[in-house]
Order: structure tokens, then C-alpha cells, then sequence
């Protein structure tokens, strides 16, 4: 069993505080490794050694800097088999989505190198003669990246590219539940010739650490992907220095499906953005609409697909469905079924723990459907983050924008619908960034990762997520 320290400018170092923390296998309940708990003066440190690393890395040209993040997505490539398993030993998905998650990483820095040659200013017309205007593209100074535990290293690499490709430093601090793979990055950053302290990796809670981070003057942006309590507390301890905050949160994302639509297209999305990464990805589908003119003929497609879900070990490759991430995971499962049934919903398919032979310790949750569900149910309201979809019916396109905007949360909505009038309305009404049309979630690198409401500010991913790390000064030249 390793225990891991603190990666602080290039070394690996040992926590100010001497605290630890296990890292629990979600599919057995054992421990894989143990990690140090950072304090206050811990990211301090890490933060003054990005301060001074940054200075030298934002007079580099930005095709050198791009080369370099090349090389380090090299390394992680020959390593892709370690960093998978360790990522599905610490956060339970799947292996061969761990995999995925590995490439994943390498595609979103790769795609911010692409950028090194694209960080373009304006020249502007000026009112006074024998001026000109130039705005100018900087890098905003010390980024703090936090991620969130369902996808661990792909989120890292989201944060790390474009921060480091426009000129930044970075303080990296993932969740104390999947922080392994993460620390890996570490040792194949330093083989790949990244300068020391551009890129420091710390762990601790986020009462402490994480909010030491945010706090510090240091710090000129935080790029947080997480929940939105997180990320209220974060807007919070940013507030006195005035940094960036670009925050991914919460999602409660509708799943609509028309009575025009291909059925079996819509079961199989519909399928794919409940159960993927046993339902723990912030754009699933987390409440399903079905007009009420198809609903049994839709059902009669879709359930026979969620009962021949597999789960069990994720390092099995013929599984679809592997363990929740913690036993509060876990736990937060069953108390919504509990509620849901409570408020007058039927289970009508799972609704209790997995049994897994060989797998008692971990933490299994069946794929799990909920008929007869009212819009006024909470677990309409409440994020559920896991295998657990509630299935309602509308009679009116109307009815159906209403139900969906019916929200605290505005990350995502998928529709399934032929008629593009359809479309267009659904497009133009619902109170969401992303919207996918017959198809089931999932964005791309070039588009723009954006919620409305609580799911977030800022965005990320294509030109509009890259210019959020930079900042831009405006010169007057006069000539006379």
C-alpha cells in the first residue's frame, strides 16, 4: 500500500499537519493507499512556489509551452495502463472507461496546445488622432484547479491544459475520496520537463486546504468542477481578493422524449446518460419525460435494456455497472428511494443494494427505475448522482418546457424529437447551457461547458473555457 505525499515545487513533501487520510476501494471497502491532509500552511507554500514558477513560464513563447504539455500527454500515454486501473481501484468505474478517462486527459491538454498559436488581441480605432488602441491577451497569474471525483484525471487535464498552454501556474488539489491517479501526473510532469513548481498537486480537506487555496492573495483564479455547496463556499472565500472563479457545478439535466421520436434511439440514450459511470456524471439524465401518447410503447422498449444491466467488478470487462463511489454515496442511494416511495412513487425496477459474490465491502446500488413520480417529488428536485431515474409523464410541449425549467439547476437537457419546430422551441425556452438532440450527453472539447443558474459561472472547453485564463490589459499608444 503507497502513501502519498504532497507534490510542492518539484519534490514530493510531507503535510505540515502529519494528519492522513485512506483512500477506500469502492468495489471492496479496502484500503488502496493513504494520503497526507494539507493544512494552511501547506498551500501556502504550494501557492508561493507556483507564484515564482509562473513569472518564468509567462515569458516562455506559448508554442514552447504547448511542446512541453506535448511530451507530458506522451508520458501519460505510456503509462495509460497504470493511471486506468488505479483510477478504477480508487473511484470504482469501469476499467474500460478508466481507459477512456486516460485519453480523455490527453485529448483535453492536447486540444489547449492547439490554442498556444490562437491567443489573439485587437488593434482598435482610437477618437484621439495618431492613437491606437491594442488589447492584450496575459496569463492571469496562479491557478488553483479543483476536481471532483467522478472523473478524476480527465477533469485534471481540462484545468491543466489551458492554464499552463496561456501561461499560468498551477495548484491542482483533487478529492480526498479519488486523489491517486492524480498524484501519478505528478512524477510523469517532472519526467516530461515541466518547470518546477508550474504544476503542484496537494491533497487536504476542503475546509482547510481547499479554502487556504481560495483565500490566499496568491491566488487569481480558481477553476472548481464539483458540487454547489463547493462552489458557494468557494465564491465566498474568493470574494475579499476579487479572483476568477470558473466553476462547474450540480445538475439536475430533463431527458425529453416527444411523441415523434425515433423510440429506440431515444431508449438507447436515454439508457446511456442515466447508467453511465453508474449515473455519477453531472449532464445525466436525471429525470425522464415521456409524452404520455408513447409512454408504454417507450417503457416497453426501455426497461427490458435496464434490466440486462451487469454489475459487478469493474475490472471485469463484460460489466456495464460498477459500485457507487463511498458508502455516503451509498447511503444517499437508498434514502431517496426510501423518500420516493414515501411521496407515493413505485419502484418498478432495483431500488436496493447489489449483491455482488466476492464483493460484500463495496458499495452496490441497483439500477433503478421510478414509475408513478409527481413533478412535486424531491427526487425530482434533488440531485441524485447515481443509478436512480424517475420516469414522468406530459401531455403538452408545454407542459413538458414547464416541468423541465422547474429547476434550482441548469447544466444540461437532452430531447428526443423528428419536428424541428420542436427543436427550435425546446432549444430556445429551456433554462440550460447544453443541449443535446437525439442523442444522449456527453460534450465535446471544441463547445462550451456551460450552466446556467446553480450549475455554475464561467464555463469551460473550447475559445470561450480557454479566454478564462486570461486576463486582458488595454494600452493607448499616442504617436503625436
Amino acid at each position: 500500500m503507497k502513501n502519498y505525499q504532497l507534490y510542492i515545487d518539484g519534490q514530493w513533501v510531507d503535510s505540515k499537519s502529519g494528519e492522513t487520510a485512506e483512500v477506500l476501494s469502492p468495489a471492496t471497502g479496502e484500503v488502496v493507499a493513504t494520503i497526507q491532509n494539507g493544512n494552511e500552511a501547506d498551500a501556502q507554500a504550494a501557492l508561493e512556489a507556483a507564484e515564482k514558477a509562473q513569472k518564468g513560464w509567462a515569458k516562455t513563447p506559448p508554442r514552447e509551452r504547448a511542446e512541453l504539455l506535448r511530451k507530458f500527454c506522451d508520458e501519460v500515454r505510456a503509462n495509460r495502463e497504470e493511471l486506468a486501473v488505479l483510477t478504477t481501484r480508487e473511484m470504482g468505474k469501469l476499467l474500460t472507461v478508466a481507459r477512456f478517462e486516460v485519453d480523455v486527459f490527453c485529448s483535453f491538454v492536447e486540444y489547449a496546445c492547439d490554442w498556444a498559436r490562437q491567443m489573439d488581441g485587437d488593434i482598435v480605432q482610437s477618437d484621439n488622432r495618431n492613437e491606437h488602441i491594442y488589447i492584450h491577451k496575459i496569463p492571469r497569474g496562479v491557478v488553483v484547479g479543483i476536481t471532483a471525483w467522478n472523473f478524476p484525471v480527465a477533469l485534471a487535464g481540462r484545468k491543466i491544459g489551458p492554464a499552463l498552454v496561456a501561461g499560468n501556474a498551477m495548484v491542482l488539489k483533487p478529492t480526498s475520496e479519488t486523489p491517486l491517479a492524480t498524484l501519478e501526473l505528478a512524477n510523469l510532469a517532472k519526467k516530461a520537463g515541466l518547470p518546477d513548481g508550474l504544476l503542484n498537486i496537494v491533497t487536504g480537506p476542503g475546509r482547510t486546504m481547499g479554502d487556504a487555496l481560495c483565500r490566499s492573495p496568491i491566488t487569481k483564479m480558481v477553476s472548481m468542477t464539483g458540487s454547489t455547496p463547493a462552489g458557494q463556499a468557494i465564491i465566498k472565500a474568493t470574494a475579499d481578493n476579487m479572483a476568477h472563479c470558473q466553476l462547474e457545478l450540480g445538475g439536475k439535466a430533463p431527458f425529453i422524449v416527444l411523441e415523434d421520436a425515433d423510440l429506440e434511439q431515444a431508449a438507447a440514450a436515454a439508457l446511456h446518460s442515466r447508467f453511465d459511470n453508474c449515473g455519477q456524471v453531472c449532464t445525466c439524465n436525471e429525470r425522464m419525460y415521456i409524452q404520455e401518447s408513447v409512454y408504454d410503447e417507450f417503457m416497453s422498449i426501455f426497461m427490458p435494456k435496464v434490466e440486462a444491466i451487469k454489475v459487478g467488478d469493474p475490472m471485469d470487462e463484460s460489466m456495464d455497472m460498477g459500485p457507487k463511489v463511498s458508502a455516503k454515496e451509498l447511503e444517499h442511494m437508498k434514502h431517496l428511494v426510501e423518500v420516493s416511495v414515501k411521496e407515493g412513487a413505485t419502484v418498478a425496477h432495483g431500488g436496493k443494494e447489489a449483491s455482488v459474490p466476492g464483493f460484500e465491502g463495496g458499495n452496490w446500488f441497483e439500477p433503478t427505475i421510478l414509475t408513478d413520480v409527481k413533478q412535486d417529488m424531491t427526487i425530482v428536485h434533488e440531485e441524485a448522482f447515481g443509478p436512480i431515474l424517475p420516469v414522468i409523464k406530459f401531455q403538452t410541449i408545454e407542459q413538458a418546457i414547464e416541468y423541465a425549467n422547474d429547476a434550482e439547476y441548469g447544466l444540461a437537457a437532452m430531447i428526443c424529437t423528428k419536428d424541428m419546430k420542436n427543436i427550435l422551441r425546446l432549444v430556445d425556452e429551456l433554462e440550460c447551457g447544453e443541449v443535446y438532440i437525439n442523442r444522449g450527453h456527453g460534450e465535446q472539447h471544441q463547445g462550451f461547458h456551460n450552466g446556467y443558474k446553480l450549475s455554475g459561472t464561467g464555463g469551460e472547453d473550447g475559445k470561450y473555457g480557454f479566454e478564462q485564463y486570461l486576463e486582458k490589459k488595454t494600452f493607448y499608444v499616442n504617436f503625436d
